[in-house]
């Protein structure tokens, strides 16, 4: 998976070093474990899917490109929608401290249990709405959206901290797009619409 991952062209090697380590197939159904590894899109349960490898990768490396390396074990990271914990699990490899937000309780528990062996001291998993972030440990150096809104929620905007990032598809079911937003200033924020996507829509409340 690596392998396809650096000519698809991940280049950060602390992004590859992670998804080298963190084990995929623990994240997906026992059914589908032999596919684990494949770049593709498997489904979790609840309507959702695990993203394939090589966009989880792409993303995670854009949202730290600004992040210099010797501040990555200092940094704050922010997820919106862990799913099944994946992704959470590769962010707490790369930065200080996570926090991840998901609103549906069926996928908070069994995040919550697929992570449980790997035992990761400085990830911790929220069940609310996402879409309201956690202002109480904003603000945040880098923020991942996993799922598609209409528009980035302000609430999100408002925790970056000067200098980080955010990225989130945007759009509806038919036509999204991921968007790069940075920080550059106290209340200047800068955007950057990036390539076509698909992920789930991002809803309010919980479930």
């Amino acid at each position: 998976m690596v392998q396809d991952l650096r000519k698809a062209g991940v280049r950060d090697p602390h992004v590859l070093a992670a998804m080298q380590t963190v084990p995929r197939h623990l994240f997906v159904e026992p059914a589908l474990a032999s596919r684990a590894y494949e770049d593709v899109a498997l489904p979790i349960g609840h309507g959702q899917t695990i993203s394939r490898p090589s966009t989880v990768a792409r993303m995670l490396e854009i949202v730290l490109a600004r992040l210099p390396r010797e501040q990555r074990a200092r940094a704050r990271a922010l997820e919106v929608g862990t799913g099944c914990g994946y992704q959470a699990a590769l962010m707490a490899a790369l930065v200080g401290e996570v926090i991840s937000i998901e609103r549906v309780r069926g996928l908070h528990d069994a995040a919550r249990r697929n992570l449980r062996p790997l035992r990761v001291p400085n990830l911790r998993l929220m069940f609310g709405d996402g879409r309201l972030g956690a202002p109480s440990s904003a603000p945040f150096d880098a923020v991942v959206v996993a799922a598609a809104g209409d528009e980035i929620p302000d609430a999100l905007l408002e925790q970056m901290a000067p200098g980080a990032r955010l990225l989130a598809p945007v759009g509806d079911g038919v036509r999204q797009a991921l968007h790069l937003v940075e920080r550059n200033g106290d209340r200047t924020w800068e955007l950057t619409v990036l390539d076509e996507a698909r992920f789930v829509p991002l809803r309010p409340g919980t479930a």
